[in-house]
């Protein structure tokens, strides 16, 4: 989850296939192999005087059993990247410059996660914080003279947090009794357990002192859990005024979306100013403008629903004027950034399967795309251009430089590293295209198609029918290291995957389409779009296909089961729904299932029982590969149990692969392969030519 008629082929449209050519190649076929053991380039960031770019890399261990982290940095004059080796040792990420030319970053090599810093010349580290709690984020300030922390606190504490902290912890080592009482929900969350404590800000002097609590007594998490990190928090530009993003927490955290946005002066932090109090829904991502007059954020408009879209808003600090900007533009913004000029906004949305940067011009409400294909990670403007980090469905990321007055920033760029370059260009990638069709109500639907890497015309290939996750989500021009469609090129076999009504990137009509929906706009997509493809591409052996989904995914594996089955040979369910019921009050965001039915299971059972895969799976017959883990608390485990008892207990061919260390993803090396090795194998024994 996020957090997110078969009749006559519908007419539909296809671009010319892009990069392989169609003839055989010489090439090793990219594996899963391959796609475990490559680098991971991520955290740009680029110093004042626009010299050099420093950026983190994950490497696996010598056992290959997990990542660690180091410091990358390039010189944009001389265009060359290089590992700091020396400032690395011990661990590294989470690079940033700081106003004295340093640049920062975190480690635990103390023993505890703090901030460090060095210099270009990859200098041996110096240690800027001692706290004692580890710091899970931070954020320079502009002015040179501190950072705001964010540590976990005790829920109980409310002054002295730091010490009060220290000895609850205490206190709990010393009780002899394991058990843990609990009033109020979110007792776990995503892969988690409640611990009793909250992330909190703190701002440390950099030239000594004692660190200061900004959000004492504030009952919320800064940066929010599980995946929330310094981007929920910023500075005004004079480093005076700390701008942050909370969800109160009160009784009642699971089935809220309402974040708001508050103000803190550092030198008078007991004044919570919340700017944002009118709007029920979720407002974050605040960047005050360089002249320090407006303040933008995103928000959405509709309490209770995670995947509403992230409309983009200016608010005047003098006089508290709010305003939307661009509000004909019918895109979610992932993330904004203002211009050197205050003029105009950077913003990363997706569009119909890529994920470009845009500019939107104050004045005009003009939104102009910035890039092209693919899937912009990460960026930072320059005076001349920008410097970003950029992906694709066949090229995992890597960092660029635009060419001066390019007016598309990847048109032409150049390449500033080489990180997994002797492997990518080593390797046979499948031919993909993008492809659309008549789907549901006579809407356009997108989709993609890969090649078999060393594709030979005239030949049919087994198929992998790929269903993304979310729902509100996408399968398109990007790299991913779960489910990655290349993988299964190289495996041999021809991957379709569809955009169905409640994607995102095609207009919030489209995404809204999904919600009590789930079992027929989308399955009607599905089949439209695999009719489609059939006809279209003649390689495709619609007698050897097998049907794949995660998540939401997972839940469409169970519910075609029972109401698509003709076309597989087999089916692969990672962490998929079984009973909507459950599913309604064992999950931990519950506001999710509640938007999703129409409410709650209690006011509104007929709703999770119109598309409940447990209520059908009696007539399920199609071998199914079931996997779970048991710290998935977003689709518990038993969701899994019960989907493989129901195929056991129906005698239909099934398999259970079960991990005991992983959530609602397969995050671990050494798992990630088992788990792929289990998939391929699946596959492969389901598909074989009779």
């Amino acid at each position: 989850m996020k957090h997110r008629l078969l009749a006559s082929v519908a007419l539909g449209t296809a671009v010319l296939f892009t990069g392989l050519p169609v003839q055989a190649q010489d090439k090793k076929p990219f594996t899963y192999e391959d796609l475990i053991s490559l680098d991971r380039i991520s955290g740009l960031a680029v110093d004042k005087t626009e010299s050099f770019a420093a950026f983190q890399v994950r490497v696996l261990n010598a056992e290959k059993s997990k990542g660690v982290n180091g410091l990358w940095l390039t010189d944009l004059k001389t265009k060359t990247s290089k590992p700091l080796t020396v400032a690395s040792k011990g661990g590294a990420l989470s690079p940033q410059w700081g106003a004295d030319g340093a640049l920062y970053f975190l480690s635990a090599r103390s023993g505890s996660m703090q901030v460090w810093k060095t210099d270009t010349k990859d200098s041996e580290a110096v240690q800027v914080t001692k706290l004692a709690l580890d710091v899970g984020a931070y954020k320079l300030s502009p002015d040179g003279k501190g950072v705001v922390v964010a540590l976990a606190i005790a829920e109980t504490c409310e002054t002295d947090e730091i010490a009060c902290t220290l000895k609850v912890a205490e206190a709990k080592k010393a009780e002899k009794s394991t058990g843990v009482v609990y009033d109020r929900l979110f007792v776990r969350h995503w892969d988690t357990w409640a611990d009793g404590t909250q992330n909190h800000l703190f701002y440390v002097p950099l030239a000594g002192g004692e660190a200061v609590s900004l959000t004492a007594g504030v009952d919320g998490d800064v940066p929010s859990k599980p995946f929330g990190d310094e981007s929920e928090y910023s500075f005004s530009p004079d480093g005076k005024s700390v701008y942050y993003s909370v969800r109160i927490a009160g009784k009642d955290e699971p089935r809220s979306t309402n974040f708001d946005i508050y103000k803190v002066d550092i030198a008078n932090p007991t004044v919570q100013t919340n700017l944002t109090e009118a709007n029920t829904a979720w407002d974050t991502g605040a960047e005050v403008s360089p002249d320090g007059k407006w303040l933008a954020y995103r928000a959405m408009k509709r309490a209770g629903f995670e995947a509403d879209q992230f409309e983009i808003f200016l608010r005047n600090l003098a006089t508290g004027e709010t305003k939307q900007i661009a509000a004909d533009w019918d895109r979610s913004a992932d993330s904004l950034k203002w211009a050197a000029d205050g003029k105009s906004l950077y913003v990363v949305a997706g569009d119909v399967g890529k994920t470009p940067l845009f500019q939107v011009d104050i004045a005009t409400n003009k939104v102009t795309p910035l890039s092209k294909g693919g899937h912009m990670d990460a960026f930072a403007p320059l005076k001349t251009g920008f410097v970003f980090m950029k992906s694709s469905l066949d090229t995992p990321s890597q960092l660029f430089v635009s060419q001066p007055k390019a007016k598309l920033i990847d048109d032409g760029a150049t390449k500033l590293t080489t990180i997994n370059d002797a492997v990518i260009g080593n390797r046979a990638f499948g031919a993909f295209e993008q492809f659309s069709f008549k789907g549901w109500n006579d809407e356009t639907v997108h989709g993609y198609i890969l090649k078999p890497a060393n594709y030979v015309e005239g030949q049919k290939y087994p198929i992998a029918f790929l269903i993304h996750g979310g729902p509100q989500g996408s399968f398109g021009e990007s790299w991913s290291y779960r489910w990655n469609p290349e993988t299964y090129a190289g495996a041999g076999y021809a991957v379709i995957m569809i955009d169905f009504h409640g994607s995102t990137g095609y207009g919030q009509g489209f995404t809204d389409a999904i919600s009590q929906h789930w079992g027929d706009r989308p399955l009607e997509d599905l089949q439209k779009g695999y009719a489609f493809a059939l006809s279209k591409y003649n390689f495709l052996d619609k007698d050897r296909a097998c049907a794949l989904g995660a998540s939401y995914g997972g839940f469409m594996i169970n519910w075609i089961a029972s109401q698509w089955k003709e076309p597989w040979k087999c089916l692969v369910n990672h962490d998929g729904l079984f009973d909507n019921r459950s599913m309604g009050y064992a999950t931990e965001e519950l506001w999710f299932s509640e938007w999703e039915n129409g409410g709650t299971v209690y006011e509104k059972p007929e709703n999770y029982d119109k598309f409940n895969p447990a209520l059908h799976s009696k007539d399920w017959s199609v071998p199914m590969l079931v996997i779970h883990s048991d710290q998935d608390f977003r689709v518990i485990p038993e969701q899994g149990i019960g989907t493989f008892t129901a195929l056991q207990m129906n005698g239909v061919k099934s398999k259970f692969l079960r991990f005991p260390d992983e959530n609602h993803w397969v995050l671990k090396p050494q798992n990630s392969l088992k788990w792929h090795n289990t998939v391929f194998d699946w596959l492969n024994e389901n598909t074989k030519a009779k």
